[in-house]
């Protein structure tokens, strides 16, 4: 699979139409992933998608599949999902007992390896061991539902991120996942973001291809190097 260029969007299909799975993913084929959110309602207070359903997806979607795992445990449950093809599974720093094991068992499968942090934990642990990971997924709300406001203040901590990747040569992937909007998506992009999720930005648009496009030509704008 050749991998798109940056920006990246990457729609949230927890914001599509669950009853007609199939039409909705079809509104993002110009998108570079459908991101899907995987939550087992312990690690987080909702309960979404599981291994037989994203399957399904997996099988149905034009574009690849980019899964949060948002779960407990993902040392044990993560490889199944890059076993069934994800491109890219990503998993919580938080939740993972040996978070570069676990990498290095999805990359050798065959998917990218991502790993998230919430809003609340520190950059800082990664930057040893940023060249383990294809992914860092900033949160930039609290992880668990959409539609929530976006949260300037993890911004330092992405360009802090993006610093270190710079400085050693890095070529990781900074993915922000929560609020981002055509109002929020140059923020992020400043501070060091190429992957952006957006979820009701895209399928609240009466046209969701054009969305993408229009978040995408606002990310590169505003990440143009001065």
């Amino acid at each position: 699979m050749s991998l798109p260029e940056a920006p990246r969007i990457n729609p949230s299909i927890l914001a599509a139409d669950f009853v007609n799975m199939q039409a909705d993913l079809a509104r993002i084929a110009t998108a570079d992933f459908a991101h899907v959110d995987v939550m087992d309602n312990h690690f987080v207070p909702n309960l979404t998608f599981g291994p037989q359903m994203v399957e399904r997806i997996q099988a149905t979607s034009p574009i690849p599949l980019d899964v949060h795992l948002m779960i407990t445990d993902p040392d044990r449950w993560a490889p199944g999902y890059a076993e069934l093809g994800a491109a890219s599974v990503t998993f919580h720093l938080e939740a993972a007992a040996d978070p570069v094991a676990l990498a290095r068992r999805l990359r050798s499968i065959g998917s990218r390896a991502g790993v998230a942090i919430k809003p609340g934990t520190a950059g800082e642990p990664l930057y040893e061991i940023l060249d383990e990971f294809d992914q860092i997924l900033v949160m930039t709300v609290e992880p668990g539902f959409g539609g929530q406001g976006f949260m300037a203040e993890t911004m330092p901590k992405l360009h802090a991120l993006r610093q270190e990747a710079r400085r050693r040569g890095s070529d990781v992937w900074l993915q922000v996942d929560g609020g981002i909007s055509e109002s929020t998506i140059a923020q992020a992009a400043e501070a060091g973001a190429d992957t952006f999720v957006a979820g009701s930005a895209v399928y609240g648009a009466e046209d969701a291809a054009a969305a993408v496009t229009r978040l995408r030509d606002l990310a590169r704008a505003a990440s143009l190097e001065p």
